[in-house]
């Protein structure tokens, strides 16, 4: 896979497909670059705001957590297609959930291990990003959001450089035949001197889209 890149419409230079080098890496981009994952052909106008990384469970720390303007809440899991697990990363994922769910956390306290990521990164309290980040009221919000972790309704998304098609077919699978909402993303990454491409592709939105029109 490569990609043609230009100046002015001279000097075209081909660039081959790079891969990363650490899972660390790809977490990192995706908690500083949420924008990167393609929501949008799920759900217009969405914004996600990533507010945790490695958020600790029962079955082990999620490599990320997000929310979007209505209080969804988005299990994030990255993983290097070059990891010997890579089949595993949705049962993974779901896992994590059912032991955040499982757990019957206290609101407070998933609030709380929010806040100080949150308070780490901007230097402000999560009611104070969520004002700021969607421009809306933080407690309607905050309240949408306790009722999904109650519920345990969310939303899993799979980042990956490279995905398998197998792994698509069962994200389509799950997709028709469960009320799971997965995604998954595959990221080209591509690196040319000092600048970074990524070209993110998403998977599983449009078997979600068909039922929520068949529903309505």
């Amino acid at each position: 896979m490569a990609i043609i890149i230009s100046q002015n419409g001279k000097n075209a230079k081909r660039i081959d497909k790079s891969s990363f080098e650490k899972e660390n890496y790809l977490q990192g981009y995706i908690y500083d670059n949420p924008e990167s994952i393609p929501l949008y052909e799920f759900k217009e106008d969405i914004k996600l705001l990533i507010l945790a990384r490695e958020f600790p469970t029962d079955s082990g720390p999620i490599d990320a957590i997000g929310v979007d303007k209505e209080g969804e809440i988005y299990l994030i899991e990255t993983k290097l297609y070059k990891n010997a697990d890579k089949r595993l990363v949705v049962a993974q994922v779901l896992d994590y959930g059912a032991s955040l769910w499982r757990s019957s956390i206290d609101f407070n306290d998933f609030s709380r291990i929010l806040d100080e990521d949150v308070y780490k990164k901007w230097n402000m309290h999560l009611r104070e990003k969520l004002e700021q980040f969607f421009e809306t009221d933080p407690e309607e919000l905050i309240e949408r959001m306790k009722i999904n972790l109650n519920k345990g309704g969310f939303k899993f998304v799979v980042l990956m450089d490279k995905l398998h098609s197998r792994l698509r077919d069962l994200i389509v699978f799950l997709n028709e035949n469960s009320r799971f909402d997965v995604f998954a993303v595959e990221l080209e990454y591509y690196k040319h001197q000092d600048y970074e491409i990524m070209i993110p592709k998403l998977f599983g939105a449009e078997v979600k889209k068909d039922i929520a029109v068949s529903s309505g």
